[in-house]
Parts: structure tokens; sequence; C-alpha cells
């Protein structure tokens, strides 16, 4: 259902959980920015507001990043009311089912585009596979995003980039497991195996496994932080906001009980904004 095993139901969850662990941040512009002229949407199906409007859909007017849905008050909304010239140039390169082998291919689309701000929001999709085995190595995800940034700046050397932190997938099941649609939904959609499978049990093997894949986004979270710490001051993350913020179904979408519903996808916006750039009103 996820990723590549399943093209209509990609990236991963919705926001994260009150006992999570945040990453570690990097550290955020101590100035002010200028408002962006063109802005991308990277990552996977959340950014795409998959599943926000109807029925196995992408709703890029829904995303947190560069959506125009007023419902959502997406960066794109916001920095549009700072300046008019990033009206009408807000480009949505995030795909679902992707992964953190897929960024550097969005990377070279904004770098076409001339996009001098890029939100970043991926790894889902590495973690939410069929086995806990085929989940990306942590290492590999840091040299993709190491390789993308690095082929950012040679291109767009101006770009000012904001890391989303992956939401936390045990959170979901935590949320979720309880509900006898939800739990049907991630059975028969084969919805994250590495999280959702057998979602009622209390075993040992599920209980430690389940430990497992939310280290592993633990993981990734950290390394993407590292990562963008290295980049420098055109850097920034949402400090573990979207991986500790404390959803409910209310914030899931009704279409599959995993991706983000429109006020999900509002809630993910008020996360990230402001946290890695503070931007300049030129009124």
């Amino acid at each position: 259902m996820f990723g590549r095993l399943a093209p209509v139901l990609a990236a991963a969850s919705v926001l994260s959980g009150p006992l999570a662990a945040p990453a570690a941040a990097a550290t955020p512009a101590s100035f002010a920015e200028p408002v962006p002229e063109v802005m991308a949407a990277l990552g996977d199906s959340i950014s795409t507001g998959f599943n926000a409007c109807g029925w196995y859909v992408s709703c890029t007017s829904r995303s947190w990043s560069a959506g125009d849905h007023a419902a959502v008050s997406s960066h794109y909304l916001r920095l549009s009311k700072l300046s008019g010239t990033l009206q009408g140039h807000n480009l949505n390169f995030a795909s679902p089912g992707a992964t953190s082998a897929d960024l550097l291919g969005q990377v070279n689309k904004a770098i076409e585009a001339k996009a001098d701000y890029v939100t970043v929001l991926i790894g889902a999709t590495d973690a939410c596979v069929r086995t806990e085995k085929a989940m990306t190595p942590v290492a590999t995800y840091r040299q993709r995003l190491e390789t993308a940034l690095a082929t950012l700046r040679a291109g767009m050397p101006q770009a000012r980039v904001l890391f989303a932190s992956i939401p936390d997938l045990r959170r979901l099941w935590q949320v979720g497991k309880d509900n006898p649609v939800a739990r049907t939904f991630w059975t028969l959609g084969r919805v994250c195996p590495t999280m959702l499978t057998n979602p009622s049990s209390t075993k040992k093997a599920d209980v430690e496994r389940r430990a497992r894949v939310r280290a592993r986004v633990i993981g990734y979270n950290r390394a993407a932080a590292e990562v963008c710490a290295a980049y420098g001051p055109q850097c920034g993350t949402d400090g573990g906001a979207v991986f500790s913020f404390p959803f409910t179904l209310e914030h899931v979408s009704k279409w599959d009980f995993f991706h983000p519903s429109t006020a999900g996808q509002r809630v993910l916006a008020a996360q990230t904004f402001g946290r890695g750039f503070d931007w300049i009103d030129p009124r």
C-alpha cells in the first residue's frame, strides 16, 4: 500500500505523539529573510495533500507547504501576505510514494524552476515498507540528503531550505488501534506494514517491532537535522515539532486513516512555519 508497493498510498502518517523524542534541531537563521519569489514543496504524499479532499487523490491545493486553500493557511499563503512577488509561484514537486532516493530528482526540478525557498518532508516511506529489513538505513538516508543539498547549493546558492520532521508513525497506531474502521483500512490496504501490521496485538514481538520502526524514524529526523545544520544558516528545521505534535484522528483523512486531513495539513503548516526562518515584511 505504501511507496513502491502501492503508489496510491504513498507517504506516511500524520503528525506525531506527545511522548515522542524530537530530533536534534538545526540552529535557525538568526536574521530576518526576504520573502522568496518562487517556492517549491519537495517530499512524499504528505506534501501533495494526498487524500485531504477526496478518494485517493493528491489535493495539492491543501498542501501544508505550497497549497492555496484558505483552510490550510500554508507556507505559500502566509508568505504571499507578506509579499505579492510570490503569488502564483507555488510549485509542488513532491510525489506520492517518494522516498529519500527521489529527493535529488525533485531538487533538480526546483533548481530548474529557480525556487529560492524549498520545503522538504521525506522519509516516512523509507520506513513504511513491507519488512523491517527493507527500511532505508539511516546512513543511506543521510547520504541522500547530503547529495541533494549539495546539488541545490550548486544550482541555487541562495535558496533557503526548511526540513519538516517526519511524523511519529507509532502515534498513528496509538490513536487508531482501537478504531475498527481504521484497523480495517490498515489491514486490507496493507498500510505501512512495518508499523501497522497486527494493530490489535500486544505481543512482545509486535511491541518491539513498533519501537524499532519508531527508532528508525527518529534516526532519520536526527540525520536530517544534522545535515541541515552542516548546510548553514540557509537551512532550518522545525525542531521536531511535527514529530512531537499530539495529533488525534481528527487530523487524519477518513479516506484512509493514514494521511493528514485538511485539519492535519493546517496543523502541519502551523507547526512548521516560522520555525526555520524569520521573514521580512516589506510593508
